[in-house]
């Protein structure tokens, strides 16, 4: 009993081991996205579990791999925190086809949506075009 006691007191460990604490610029970016993704709220769109965090370069765009199902319209919501001044976000199918989705940008928010055609594997490009380097938060609705 005491071994396996230990076994999951370990397991439980190296489970939490990856959590840290959110930067103060992720919480900024997190609170904005929050907000833009609350919009698309209003029109009937869910939030969906997970997010992304990190930090954006001028120059260095990011790629987030999403599955994506058929009959779903999806709108990628993306905030960076005061240091960014200008930020994109554009979709892109498994092939590396530019997905022609609805865009929105103001500053330091800017989100995608659109509808596949095809369930899949889909790629996100999020990249910070004017501004020092930046904390970002990216979020995705679904309905």
């Amino acid at each position: 009993m005491k071994r396996a006691l230990s076994l999951l007191l370990l397991l439980t460990g190296l489970a939490l081991a990856p959590l840290r604490a959110a930067t103060d610029g992720e919480v900024e970016a997190r609170r904005t996205a929050m907000e833009l993704a609350g919009a698309f709220g209003n029109d009937g769109f869910k939030l969906r579990d997970g997010v992304a965090l990190g930090t954006l370069e001028a120059g260095k765009p990011k790629l987030v791999q999403v599955n994506l199902y058929t009959g779903n319209e999806y709108w990628f919501s993306l905030a960076v925190d005061g240091a960014g001044k200008k930020v994109s976000v554009s979709v892109y199918d498994e092939t590396g086809k530019k997905i022609d989705a609805e865009p929105y940008q103001d500053g330091v928010t800017a989100a995608a949506g659109f509808s596949p055609e095809a369930s899949g594997p889909y790629f996100v490009k999020i990249e910070l075009v004017e501004g020092a380097s930046a904390e970002f938060c990216l979020l995705y609705s679904y309905k």
